[in-house]
């Protein structure tokens, strides 16, 4: 009987845990109502939703509006960057649906494949911008790069993005209980469950973390940061570690040929953060 009134039992932990879940998405959608400030609420849950995966738990709240007012400005770029793609995309397809010409199919194929890339992007970039510093042009490509060298995690992350809101559209009795539940949890929820995937992700560019501090939160501005900061030169060492895979790869070829040109290893270059594209 004692166990079952225990707090630290299983029970009261996932109550617990839907309640803050609750409490963010609600932060979510008031935060969202202006639909510019769409993105650094993103931003801003996914922070709380990752610290949550990594059992970094704080304040829900706090650290809430400290990502959204930390990552506001890029987040609301990046957020109309990509509200201006989608909605590109969205009339490109409403007009080349009725198309039957072999041209018009060939294009509608292409506008399809740069959806499923807008959607990878799309689910990536925010939780990136949560966890790393960088600018807004890196962030997209970052994004895009992990997602490839990261292909199993990525489809499981779109397959729990999207699976919701096709099964919110079924029907009338779905799109009830369905928005009954987006209200609810919905939005959190998914990104809880995309967060358990990104922080696998996100632990290959992140150096060890130090001793945590007395306030759970208290990493969220000074240390954040430096960590963030850290983080971003972790992606550039790991690009001259690409660099210099591709440049071994680049003398086995000339070798093959009958070309023997050594290509020193730590060549320097600024390609991208391609970490761990061929792990």
């Amino acid at each position: 009987m004692k166990e079952l009134f225990n707090m630290d039992n299983g029970l009261f932990r996932f109550l617990g845990r839907v309640a803050d879940l609750m409490i963010l998405n609600i932060l979510f959608i008031v935060c969202s109502i202006p639909i510019i400030t769409i993105g650094a609420s993103i931003t801003g849950m996914y922070y709380v939703t990752l610290k949550i995966a990594e059992n970094e738990e704080g304040y829900i709240v706090r650290g809430f509006f400290k990502s959204f007012k930390q990552n506001f400005k890029q987040a609301t770029v990046i957020w109309l960057i990509i509200l201006g793609v989608g909605i590109v995309l969205v009339m490109d397809l409403m007009i080349m649906r009725n198309s039957d010409s072999t041209f018009g199919n060939v294009l509608r194929i292409a506008i399809t494949a740069l959806c499923v890339i807008y959607l990878v992007i799309t689910s990536y970039v925010f939780p990136t911008l949560a966890r790393f510093y960088n600018s807004i042009k890196n962030t997209f490509r970052n994004s895009f790069l992990m997602s490839i060298a990261h292909l199993p995690y990525t489809l499981l992350i779109l397959v729990i993005t999207v699976a919701p809101v096709i099964l919110t559209f079924i029907n009338g009795y779905t799109l009830w209980y369905g928005l009954l539940l987006w209200l609810l949890f919905g939005f959190s929820a998914i990104a809880y469950g995309n967060s358990f995937f990104l922080k696998r992700i996100f632990a290959k560019y992140m150096p060890p973390q130090e001793e945590s501090q007395e306030d759970p939160d208290h990493w969220v501005v000074e240390e954040t940061e430096e960590m963030k900061k850290a983080r971003s030169a972790r992606f550039e060492e790991a690009a001259d570690q690409q660099a210099a895979h591709l440049a071994e790869l680049k003398t086995v070829e000339d070798t093959i040929t009958g070309t023997k040109e050594n290509v020193p290893a730590n060549a320097d270059t600024k390609t991208i953060h391609q970490t761990d594209i061929d792990s």
